[in-house]
């Protein structure tokens, strides 16, 4: 093989071709812009409603309650900071999780920065929040609960519809960054109890650079202060002209994802299965992060006892995979998510994030697991000498 094996789908994912021959046409015949009363205009138009509709069906929430945006870093900061300065002088208690992504960790801070309050539960080693503590922290002056679905650095699914109930019992909204979930496991915002929902495309086969927040607007309807003004563009939510050739990307790719989700879902899992297994046959002293927890079907978290991960990347010619969030790749500061976890410093700078897709084969796995033991073996042996 001479291209290397992509193991690193949880940073980004390719564009689907369906995805990518729905965009085409926009870039030089569909061209319109969606807001112009013309027949350019109405196409294009035309175009973002079947696309939120297929959006909404992948996310189970009212499509019209959609907003798109550049990403799901944009759309988590206009869920917190858009609720925030809307109810905050009512409700100034912010609920979130150590091991959060930092779009949604650094949006927070920015608000207790404001004055409010903020509380970061703690996480299990299986990196599983209690529910019992969160119940403890929830009270009449709680704003929102936000938990991610997944995280993307392990995997670990937390379960949302217990903790979404716990939020609404106290009269706090429910958020939560989806942005790992969709196309690996259920996502459907009304059966969860979600209130708002951020996704970005570029994670299920969509183009980079398009996202989307879903907004609840009734049982409990929730109101947000925009974030980006100059137009009254997605009913005054975010002014700005709509990216028509990455939104079709997006609608596409969510039909897809919701289409394949259950047979990807097993294959993925039982590659991901595979190359643990093997991979501990062939590594002595390796281990896997949350193991135990349930977890997405294509993320493996792995531990190599004793070795720099940055060092073994580099060796590892063959195989693309990662040390853990791709935006945070260039920040020389252990994991926090395996911190919280538990993991000391040394052994989140030994962990390597293996993230498979839908296309990974056997063959790719297999040929990752002697690579990786390769590496281990040699990086060991220069170490010994």
């Amino acid at each position: 093989m001479s291209a290397p094996i992509y193991l690193d789908h949880n940073a980004t994912t390719p564009v689907a071709p369906e995805a990518l021959d729905a965009m085409l046409p926009f870039f030089s015949e569909h061209y319109g812009n969606p807001s112009s009363e013309h027949a350019f205009g109405w196409a294009a138009d035309e175009a973002i409603k079947i696309s939120r509709k297929r959006i909404g069906k992948a996310l189970g929430c009212d499509p019209r309650g959609l907003t798109f945006t550049s990403g799901a870093s944009e759309a988590i900061s206009l869920a917190l900071r858009g609720a925030g300065f809307t109810y905050g002088g009512r409700k100034h208690r912010i609920i979130t999780v150590q091991t959060e992504h930092k779009a949604v960790l650094e949006t927070i801070a920015s608000l207790e920065h404001d004055g409010f309050e903020v509380v970061r539960l703690p996480v299990d080693r299986e990196g599983l929040i209690d529910l019992d503590q969160l119940r403890d922290e929830v009270d009449d002056k709680t704003l929102m609960v936000s938990v991610m679905w997944a995280n993307n650095e392990t995997g670990v699914v937390q379960p949302m519809r217990p903790i979404a109930e716990i939020a609404h019992e106290a009269g706090a909204f429910m958020m939560s960054d989806a942005t790992q979930a969709v196309g690996k496991v259920p996502v459907h915002a009304d059966a969860a109890g979600v209130d708002l929902l951020a996704v970005s495309a570029h994670k299920f086969y969509g183009p980079k650079g398009v996202g989307a927040l879903f907004v609840r607007r009734r049982g409990p309807r929730v109101r947000l202060q925009p974030q980006i003004a100059g137009g009254q563009q997605q009913n005054g939510m975010r002014a700005g002209t709509l990216n028509v050739p990455g939104i079709v990307g997006m609608g596409v790719a969510a039909q897809l994802a919701l289409a394949n989700l259950e047979p990807a879902a097993i294959r993925m899992e039982g590659l991901r299965d595979r190359f643990e297994v093997r991979l501990k046959d062939a590594v002595p002293g390796i281990r896997i992060n949350a193991s135990g927890a349930p977890r997405l079907p294509n993320t493996s978290s792995v531990v190599f006892d004793g070795i720099d991960s940055g060092k073994l990347l580099s060796s590892l010619r063959s195989v693309a995979a990662s040390t853990g969030a791709a935006c945070q790749t260039k920040v020389q500061k252990p994991s926090h998510v395996l911190t919280a976890m538990g993991l000391t410093p040394d052994e989140a700078f030994s962990t390597v994030r293996f993230s498979l897709g839908r296309t990974t084969s056997e063959e790719e796995i297999d040929h990752a697991v002697r690579a990786v033991t390769d590496a281990v073996n040699a990086t060991r042996q220069r170490r010994a000498a």
